[in-house]
Formats: structure tokens, C-alpha cells, sequence
């Protein structure tokens, strides 16, 4: 377990070990995690220059007001955007593509729990915000991610360590009890991040973590009828019980910027001379490591392989998660998986990318 004064440790040299100018785009950054992390970053970051994302410019405005008071020399431009339709992705990335020559940090925290509705593109909504779109600013990014010279990472916020198992016939997750569909749609994104990184980024790292349970307002725009009335009573109870039982929001703010900095969490190595490991700067492993935390084990069950599944306390997945990955790369679901994504993507788009 990574104590929470070793992360404020690290979290406090960020501005000196990373130097000034990172950019960073936040998917999902006018609430909750997203906000609670984009401030942790714009607090220690030297002049930053962020792109943030949601759809209420009522909402990005108060969130520019207030990353200008934690920093007056950072640059913070707010994008309103629909992220469940791809279309809309592309054209952001294609707008910060206009702007940037690359990017450091990807952080996505998108999400919904509303399910049952279809997106204009022909996706399951809950999908399609919570999986395809992100994997769709991921795979249009990377070109800028791959061209930074520092810190090059991603992060997404969803249910790392819990991956379970995949229905292949049921790649959007409609017919998937509750329970279920956490684990299906878990692996997922772990899978098709190592498919990203293999395929095409193996000098990028990728970090999908669980949070812990925070409290957000998670999928209540979205609810409507009989869902909105039993979210809020569900809302109502958590409330009373989150004194006891959730992670603060600031906390898991600086929990996330740890995920998004520290050299715990680098590329893999593929120049094979132990780089990206120890030292953080600009073989983009990240912030040094504190006293007493190692890098961490990627999803292969390889230290520091570039491809990270972690709990809230950022420790790496237990074997039996990784057993089970390593059976769904055997059983050629991995390959379905991305295979699946590709599919949708074309059809949806016409291409793969931007």
C-alpha cells in the first residue's frame, strides 16, 4: 500500500521534477474525480496549459475561475463536448491536434450508470461514455502523447482490479446483470489498453485504476423517471454512510495525480537499459519515486511493463486478476475485444483514428 503522505510527497515535487508547460487533457473534468484531480494538477504544475472537457459551459466556466485562483500562470481552456457520440471526440482532438504538437498527460473520468438508452450512433449510452469513447480520445491522442519528452501517460478512472469475465456476444454490456457488467466492461478497457500500448504506444504508460468509492454525481443529469428517483434515494443513503466508508473527494484528487505522475507507473522499457523506472524526467517514467515505494507490477504480472490495473490505494491487481487476463489473451477475448472496438470505430467514423 502507497501511504497517503508518500503521495503527497510525491505529488509536491511535481512542478520541479516534471518541469514547467505540461499539457493536459481531462475528459470528464467540470465534476467529481475529474475536477477534484484537475485542481491537484494545476496546484503543483508549473504554468500549465490544460484542455478540459464537459458539456456545461456554465459548469467549465466556474472551473476556469477557480484554476485561475490555484494558478494564475496556467493556461485553461474549457471544450464543451458530448463525449458519447465519437464524432464529437474527434472533432475535440482534432481541435487540440490544431493547437498541440503533444500532450503529456491523458485523463479520462467520463461515466455514466444510467443503462438502457441508445446513443444517435447506434451505441448502448452507458458504453458508449464509459468505454468507447474513451478509447476513442485515446487512440486519437497518442500520436501527441508519443511526441512529449517528458511525463507520457493515461489514465482512466473506472474499475481497475475488478476486471471479470467477458461476454464477447455482449461487447456493450445491455443484457448484463449489475454485477456482471463492472467485471465485463473492466476488462475492457484493460484489455484494449494493451492493445494500444503493444500495438502502438509502448513508450506511453497506461494506468486504469479503481477510486474507491467517492462520492459524485455520477450518471444524475443523465437519469430520468423511475432511475432518477431511486438514484437519489440511493444518493441520499450514501450520503449519510459516507463519512464512514468513502474516500474524500480532495484525497482522491491527490490520490489520481499520484496515478497520473509518479514514476511508479512507467512506459515500458523497450530500449531494454533499466530507463523509465527509477529516475522520472524526461524518459517520461514520471515523478522519482519516494522512499519506500517500487514500481509498480503491469497487467502481465511484469514490474513496470507499462500497462497498469490498480486499486485505490495503488497497488497493482492481485493474481488472480491477472490469471484471469492472462486466460482472455489465451482464449482470443482480447483479441475480440479489440477486433470489436476497431468495428465500431470504422463504422461509426469511417476509420480507425483521426
Amino acid at each position: 500500500m502507497v501511504t497517503l503522505n508518500q503521495i503527497r510527497a510525491s505529488n509536491s515535487i511535481v512542478g520541479t521534477s516534471l518541469g514547467p508547460g505540461l499539457v493536459a487533457v481531462f475528459a470528464g473534468a467540470t465534476s467529481g474525480i475529474g475536477e477534484a484531480t484537475l485542481k491537484q494538477f494545476v496546484k503543483h504544475a508549473v504554468k500549465p496549459r490544460i484542455y478540459f472537457l464537459g458539456r456545461s459551459k456554465g459548469s467549465g466556466d466556474r472551473v476556469r475561475a477557480e484554476l485561475q485562483k490555484i494558478n494564475p500562470e496556467g493556461e485553461y481552456n474549457f471544450i464543451s463536448v458530448d463525449v458519447s457520440l465519437l464524432r464529437s471526440v474527434d472533432d475535440v482532438c482534432r481541435e487540440i491536434g490544431a493547437k498541440e504538437s503533444a500532450i503529456n498527460l491523458l485523463f479520462l473520468s467520463t461515466g455514466t450508470i444510467v443503462r438502457g438508452n441508445e446513443t444517435a450512433e447506434g451505441l448502448h449510452y452507458f458504453a458508449a461514455v464509459a468505454y468507447y469513447a474513451r478509447m476513442r480520445f485515446v487512440v486519437n491522442l497518442l500520436p501527441l502523447l508519443q511526441r512529449a519528452t517528458g511525463l507520457r501517460r493515461v489514465v482512466t478512472v473506472a474499475a481497475g482490479t475488478k476486471e471479470g469475465l467477458v461476454d464477447a456476444g455482449d461487447m456493450q454490456g445491455r443484457r448484463a446483470s449489475v454485477r456482471a457488467l463492472r467485471g465485463h466492461v473492466a476488462s475492457l478497457a484493460t484489455l484494449a489498453l494493451e492493445a494500444v500500448a503493444a500495438r502502438r504506444a509502448p513508450g506511453v504508460a497506461f494506468v486504469h485504476d479503481y477510486p474507491g468509492y467517492v462520492q459524485t454525481p455520477l450518471g444524475q443529469r443523465d437519469a430520468t423517471g423511475l432511475t432518477a428517483v431511486v438514484l437519489a434515494a440511493a444518493n441520499a443513503v450514501l450520503g449519510l454512510l459516507a463519512p464512514l466508508i468513502a474516500v474524500p473527494l480532495d484525497e482522491s484528487g491527490e490520490r489520481h495525480l499520484f496515478l497520473a505522475t509518479s514514476a511508479r507507473f512507467p512506459p515500458r522499457d523497450i530500449n531494454g537499459d533499466g530507463g523509465g523506472s527509477e529516475s522520472g524526467g524526461g524518459d517520461g517514467s514520471g515523478v522519482p519515486l519516494p522512499a519506500g515505494v517500487a514500481v509498480a507490477r503491469g497487467t502481465d504480472g511484469e514490474t513496470g511493463s507499462g500497462v497498469y490495473s490498480v486499486d485505490q490505494d495503488a497497488e497493482s491487481a492481485p493474481a488472480k486478476v491477472e490469471r484471469l487476463l492472462d486466460g482472455l489473451r489465451k482464449d482470443g477475448t482480447a483479441e475480440k475485444v479489440w477486433t470489436d472496438l476497431e468495428t465500431e470505430f470504422v463504422r461509426i467514423t469511417g476509420a480507425t483514428s483521426i
